[in-house]
């Protein structure tokens, strides 16, 4: 079809990709964009980008993310714009011999022209983080600090972006969960509700993040859109506490997916671990056949936090080997972080290639929020046919899937990720520190 300013757009979704992609449809001109989300509150309690903070970073081994994540920082800096969603605390990541993804990615932030400091021994690491605080630092560690780069207040950027997109004249509409694409002679039409609505459209982009496959198993990307609960851990600070830990960097250590963040307002710090996860696999009403499906708070209530208890041993381990006093404190509250993983760990934002009224915008496959201020350029440039050739094919819904080699994320995202099994999941019991 060929969509104009008229055309009447439904998004489906209203986290990172949706409301993004809404905002610049709406920016170019576009009058009728209507975002609908399944929860009945907004930002929804589960969704990925509801979040205390996620990391900004320029530092990618493949360049392209890298540039475009530099172009995403200039936007957030935009105070009139993004309020203080933006942290720049700057971002701090070990080199470790052998793993080359850092030092590539070292090398682009270089080439780029980012504020980038070169650490080349324990003193220079060590003068990174505030000296009234206990850190660990390893005989040998060299690494490199990234000032232009740090974290986002996730949650309060979506609703900068929900205000954004309803001040433009979108509508917003939520507790509208999708039970089916509408079809006339095989082309999307809008879609159908669980209770009933019709939502009719003359473009339908589906952006339902780690919900895609299951939601919509006959559009058969149960491969392209893999959903992996990752695992979070959270500790509370004393306020004394939170202000000797306030001005530390991010910490992002991309052999061993482990990262953390200074505290935030509420003294509050997260850290996470960033590999291949752990899925739900469930047989889909609809299909019959097996697909991963997230276990949130929503679904399961407040057992949809646990996580399992190695991940939470392991949480642990990694923060000793970080800020040790930390490590001797309980920590508070855990997560499943549910991302949509794709094979190559490319997003997914194009046509369906045999329907031409409905559009991807998903599998942000865990590096996607910190792109929020662009990344719906990318959709908007998709749904006109404005994409660069090598851009389009690199996002193509139906691409075909090389091995994967460590540039568009590390290594240790490659490993499969583990099913979920409920008997190992947390008790409250798991969350306190264990004294040899």
């Amino acid at each position: 079809m060929t969509v104009s300013q008229d055309s009447a757009v439904l998004v489906v979704g209203a986290g990172c990709f949706g409301l993004s992609t809404a905002y610049h449809l709406l920016k170019r001109g576009y009058k009728n964009v209507t975002v609908i989300d399944r929860s009945p509150e907004l930002p929804a309690p589960d969704a990925a980008s509801t979040d205390i903070n996620k990391i900004v970073r320029s530092s990618y081994a493949d360049i392209y993310y890298a540039q475009l994540a530099r172009d995403a920082i200039a936007a957030w800096k935009n105070a009139e714009e993004w309020g203080d969603t933006y942290h720049e605390s700057g971002v701090y990541c070990p080199l470790q011999l052998g793993e080359a993804y850092t030092d590539k990615a070292y090398e682009n932030d270089v080439v780029l022209g980012a504020r980038v400091e070169h650490l080349s021994d324990p003193d220079a690491a060590r003068n990174v983080f505030p000296p009234s605080i206990s850190v660990a630092i390893p005989e040998h560690t060299r690494g490199y600090l990234n000032r232009d780069g740090g974290w986002a207040f996730a949650s309060q950027g979506i609703r900068h972006l929900m205000e954004k997109v309803s001040s433009l004249g979108g509508k917003i509409v939520p507790g509208k969960a999708v039970a089916e694409l509408l079809k006339e002679d095989t082309k999307t039409v809008g879609v159908r509700c669980e209770d009933g609505t019709i939502f009719e459209a003359d473009l339908t982009v589906l952006a339902v993040g780690s919900w895609t496959a299951s939601t919509f198993p006959e559009v058969s990307l149960q491969t392209q859109c893999l959903a992996t609960g990752q695992t979070v851990a959270m500790l509370q600070l004393t306020p004394e506490e939170g202000d000797q830990y306030r001005d530390c960097p991010v910490f992002l250590n991309f052999a061993t997916g482990f990262y953390m963040f200074p505290p935030n307002e509420d003294n509050i710090v997260k850290m996470a671990i960033h590999d291949g996860g752990y899925t739900q696999t469930l047989e889909d009403t609809k299909s019959g056949k097996p697909v991963s499906t997230p276990r949130t708070i929503v679904s399961h209530g407040r057992e949809g936090l646990r996580i399992p208890k190695p991940a939470l041993q392991k949480l642990r381990s990694e923060l000793a080997q970080v800020y040790p006093e930390l490590a001797k404190k309980p920590f508070v509250s855990t997560r499943l972080c549910w991302y949509t993983d794709s094979p190559d760990e490319n997003w997914l934002i194009g046509y369906h290639p045999n329907d031409q009224n409905l559009v991807f915008a998903t599998a942000g496959s865990g590096h996607a929020f910190k792109f929020l201020p662009v990344i719906g350029g990318l959709v908007a440039d998709a749904i006109e046919g404005k994409l660069p050739a090598d851009v389009a094919s690199r996002f193509a819904v139906d691409r075909p899937y090389a091995t994967k080699d460590g540039v568009v994320e590390p290594e240790i995202r490659y490993n499969p990720p583990a099913e979920l099994v409920v008997e190992q999941l947390c008790e409250p019991s798991d969350l306190e520190p264990v004294f040899a």
